[in-house]
């Protein structure tokens, strides 16, 4: 007899229900229920890379607050940036690697602005034990892949000193404004303050002119090489957000969609395009390490690797001559037939006119311009190797 498979219990968002009414096809991704589209899914990709502003349900990526007087140092010994650079009110992003200077995530570190006893954290809730001018708070915000293992990772150091750790995925959402009139859209539905912070700086602003039940975080970041800004907010306010956005001209963009955008935005997914069997630096995430910064988990080996010349093999992009059909992993070729690398994702870019993909190759093949090839059966499929990201948002 054979056993019944039991269902896969899903996560769903806050505003779940939204989703629904707005007839959105769902699809799991990494435990989550996400909307796959809303009925077009090229439609969707043009109003994010076309010149309008889409609104994407990012509330299954991982928030973790780290507060504490030795938040930094503890943080600075996990991560490959430098926390002691990061100030106020801004964020970077970072890797957390293993002894092996392998991939545990990648995440961007956000520092809120330092307050008194009476600050409040990204969902509302009163920061306890805090110190006015002692303790720094950060937001880490992760992949929904490695939400755990990020938790896992900084849990274990709460008990070695004034090092607290809360996780308030559960607690909030997180509302993505993406698109070259992003900006129109928050300026128009949170004020000038909001639409003017810089790339790489947040702020926290009242929502709905109630203080009392929490600040909504404003972080202006990309997840498709377009304008954008991240909006992290409560469960119980995400759904009048969600609405508010959409009044002022933002379209529900979903997963499908952005999964094109980020794929000529050039940007890695964890589980897909790195792992832990990964080498921080061969993920090029290049812009996540420090190198003056000093000890942490895994340094010496990606220090030395720096160093002593360079990775054996890094991600980057191929394009190829037209619009072809190519598996994922199918191994890359050079003309003279030697195995060089592998594809990770690809897609069909409607902004180029042909599919590109995210490959690793090996190093002395990562030149722009290098001719290459898949064998498909009887077939060659010709690509060339090209800087990242394949599109540039204006």
């Amino acid at each position: 007899m054979t056993e019944a498979v039991e269902p896969q219990i899903l996560t769903h968002s806050p505003i779940d229900s939204i989703h629904q009414q707005l007839g959105a096809t769902m699809m799991e991704r990494d435990g989550w229920s996400v909307p796959g589209s809303y009925g077009d899914v090229l439609f969707e990709y043009a109003t994010v890379r076309e010149g309008g502003s889409g609104v994407i349900d990012l509330s299954n990526r991982g928030r973790i607050l780290v507060s504490g007087a030795e938040a930094v140092q503890f943080l600075n010994g996990l991560i490959t940036n430098d926390m002691k650079t990061l100030a106020e009110n801004t964020w970077m992003p970072a890797a957390f690697p293993n002894v092996q200077g392998r991939l545990i995530a990648s995440v961007r570190v956000v520092r809120l602005k330092d307050e008194g006893t009476d600050r409040t954290t990204p969902e509302g809730l009163p920061q306890q034990n805090s110190r006015a001018n002692v303790n720094p708070t950060f937001l880490i915000d992760t992949e929904p892949a490695t939400h755990e293992r990020v938790l896992k990772t900084i849990e274990r150091f709460t008990l070695a000193g004034d090092f607290r750790v809360s996780d308030i995925t559960g607690q909030t959402g997180l509302l993505s404004v993406q698109g070259r009139r992003a900006v129109n859209v928050v300026r128009s539905v949170l004020g000038d303050e909001a639409a003017s912070i810089a790339p790489r700086q947040l702020i926290q602003i009242p929502w709905q002119q109630n203080e009392l039940r929490g600040k909504l975080t404003v972080v202006r970041a990309t997840h498709t090489a377009e304008d954008g800004f991240d909006l992290v907010v409560s469960s119980d306010q995400a759904g009048s957000l969600w609405h508010a956005l959409q009044s002022a001209g933002a379209r529900p963009v979903g997963y499908d969609a952005l999964e094109i955008l980020r794929i000529e935005a050039g940007l890695p997914r964890y589980g897909v395009d790195m792992d832990d069997t990964n080498v921080v630096t061969e993920a090029a995430l290049d812009d996540a390490v420090s190198y003056t910064k000093g000890c942490y988990i895994g340094q010496e080996i990606i220090a030395r690797i720096k160093y002593r010349g360079h990775v054996a093999k890094k991600s980057t992009g191929l394009v190829f001559d037209q619009l072809v059909k190519v598996e994922a992993n199918a191994n890359i070729k050079s003309t003279d037939d030697k195995d060089i690398g592998r594809i990770t994702s690809r897609t069909y870019s409607p902004h180029l006119g042909r599919t590109v993909a995210l490959a690793y190759l090996k190093y002395d093949y990562l030149a722009p311009g290098t001719s290459v090839k898949l064998v498909c059966g009887d077939e060659e499929l010709n690509a060339h190797v090209t800087e990242l990201p394949f599109v540039r948002g204006s």
